[in-house]
């Protein structure tokens, strides 16, 4: 028997999510413009998958599609979507359905019966801390935390947080912080060799990081809403 032309395997990526609150095609244009014109070294051409959990309504899922490729981003699917009727229709307009697996079914919302969790505005921000080296390809996203690396993180890596980035091991991928637009965050390097750094939107690429800070710990930081960067003491 002759061996198969092919062979099918599971697997797994790390892909960036776009969560849309409005279905009108050129304002979702407008707004990815905007996001992809801040970074567009990685974010030009990217793969994206849309949710539309919080999308209420019938949209045009034939020109959203074409609006989000209009702004440089390839749909590879959509998540988040509970309604049978919207379903068929993103299935008519040859969308892939995703399943975004375990940790979107335990975010589901609580009976209405349960009551709310109490939430202590003093208690201390939750921090992701990885230890592993951070190898090419791979993506690490803190939400609504810090995010710490102790070991080294290759090119081709990519770092984001909602909140602070720490690295304490050579630092030559991407590092994006205050992902959510908190313009406080800040990103801790000993040994800094990025190809992008980023806080809130605002960033460098590895040519624009003055060369006298190449290859040394530094702490970047926005003021008037400009990248700063100093020796870390």
């Amino acid at each position: 028997m002759s061996q198969s032309p092919i062979e099918l395997k599971g697997s797994s990526f790390t892909l960036s999510v776009v969560h849309l609150y409005n279905s009108e095609p050129e304002v979702i244009r407008q707004a990815l413009l905007e996001k992809v014109e801040q970074a567009p070294a990685f974010l030009k051409n990217a793969p994206v998958v849309i949710n539309v959990a919080t999308l209420n309504g019938d949209a045009n899922w034939k020109e959203l599609q074409q609006a989000v490729a209009a702004a440089g981003l390839r749909v590879v699917g959509i998540s988040g979507c509970r309604d049978e009727r919207q379903k068929r229709a993103i299935a008519r307009a040859g969308l892939p359905l995703l399943n975004e697996g375990k940790g979107q079914k335990m975010a589901a919302p609580e009976a209405a019966s349960a009551p709310a969790p109490v939430v202590d505005p003093n208690a201390p921000a939750k921090t992701r801390i990885i230890s592993a080296p951070v190898r090419s390809g791979q993506q690490i996203y803190a939400r609504n935390s810090d995010l710490i690396v102790t070991s080294s993180v290759s090119a081709g890596a990519e770092l984001i947080a909602d909140g602070n980035i720490h690295v304490y091991g050579m630092m030559r991928g991407r590092a994006l912080a205050g992902a959510s637009g908190d313009t406080q965050c800040q990103i801790f390097c000993t040994h800094l060799g990025a190809e992008l750094v980023s806080i809130a939107g605002q960033y460098w690429l590895s040519d624009q990081i003055p060369s006298d800070y190449v290859g040394q710990a530094v702490r970047l930081s926005l003021l008037d809403n400009a990248l700063t960067i100093q020796p870390l003491n």
